[in-house]
């Protein structure tokens, strides 16, 4: 019989995210009648509280962000020979950072945004009117971060003087030795696919075409309702439709993510070129959350896709 432990929490910026997908992972495991068990995940005591279980529950890992995502909590499980759903250390490591992700993706001949990487403790305005004569238009995001937590996008001489006044509070929100990822913004439709397993092969679902309601597609516009619009399908053209999806799947495959993934693309304006952004192999599974929103349009039940991860845990 399946004995199931439903990791949530983290105690990082995805705490409450974490919480919710928890609860919907919870509703679908009652529904298929699985035995489950849930246990609040803290980073700092994590080792000693998963050994008061037997390791032959399955962990299921409802966490995001840092601890969750990143490699460290797989490495843990594998160490003590538990199952655990979602991708391995290695391809949680190389999604989770943003850094080995850009440069993965560079070896493969993809398209993204140029970059630069800066220990946060390093920002400072002359380094910041630099990086706006290279780049006009950039963006600042901590390279192992998620939810858009300390996003920043500079536009604007008057978006960089208002960031000079708020640079020094900013630095210590952070780690001294954190690594930033300086990347240039490119202005164009935000479109993202999910990517799951079907039985034995992977396949890309469908592209969301997504509009913030707010100034960027921060916190609040994830995962508050009514401040963003999801286009599914995307309001693009079939040849940039079918190069997004084909992309998706080579990504996910690039990056060998176990069962699903998510891959997030900028369809430049000017170009009409598709640049790869990101790769998330914890997507969010709440209700306001992008994957699952997919799979309801390609009428997939919420509950195969929790039943799907469970059988592929390794």
């Amino acid at each position: 019989m399946l004995k199931i432990l439903i990791l949530q929490g983290g105690f990082n910026e995805e705490h409450k995210v974490s919480l919710n997908t928890s609860k919907e992972i919870a509703k679908a495991l009652k529904k298929l009648k699985i035995n489950f068990k849930t246990l609040t995940v803290n980073p700092i005591t994590f080792e000693n509280d998963i050994l008061k279980y037997s390791n032959d529950y399955i962990c299921f890992n409802a966490l995001h962000g840092p601890f969750g995502e990143d490699g460290k909590i797989q490495k843990i499980l594998k160490r003590n020979k538990f199952k655990v759903t979602h991708s391995n250390q290695s391809s949680s490591s190389s999604c989770f950072n943003k850094i080995k992700s850009k440069k993965i993706i560079s070896k493969h001949n993809i398209l993204t945004p140029k970059y630069d990487i800066i220990k946060i403790k390093d920002i400072d305005e002359k380094y910041l009117r630099n990086i706006k004569v290279k780049f006009r238009k950039f963006i600042l995001k901590p390279a192992s971060s998620g939810s858009s937590n300390g996003l920043v996008i500079i536009k604007s001489n008057r978006d960089l003087l208002l960031f000079y006044e708020k640079l020094k509070n900013f630095k210590n929100s952070f780690k001294k030795n954190e690594n930033f990822l300086i990347e240039e913004y490119i202005s164009g439709k935000e479109l993202t696919v999910s990517v799951i397993k079907n039985q034995l092969n992977y396949e890309p679902l469908e592209v969301t075409e997504i509009v913030s309601l707010n100034k960027t597609y921060d916190y609040q516009a994830k995962y508050t309702k009514g401040f963003s619009k999801h286009f599914i399908p995307a309001r693009i053209t079939k040849e940039n439709h079918k190069h997004c999806l084909d992309l998706s799947l080579k990504i996910h495959k690039i990056f060998k993510c176990n069962t699903l993934s998510r891959v997030d693309f900028i369809l430049s304006n000017k170009e009409n070129k598709i640049y790869f952004l990101e790769i998330n192999s914890q997507p969010g599974m709440t209700k306001m959350s992008l994957l699952p929103e997919q799979a309801i349009f390609k009428k997939i039940k919420f509950e195969s896709i929790v039943k799907e991860l469970i059988n592929n845990s390794k």
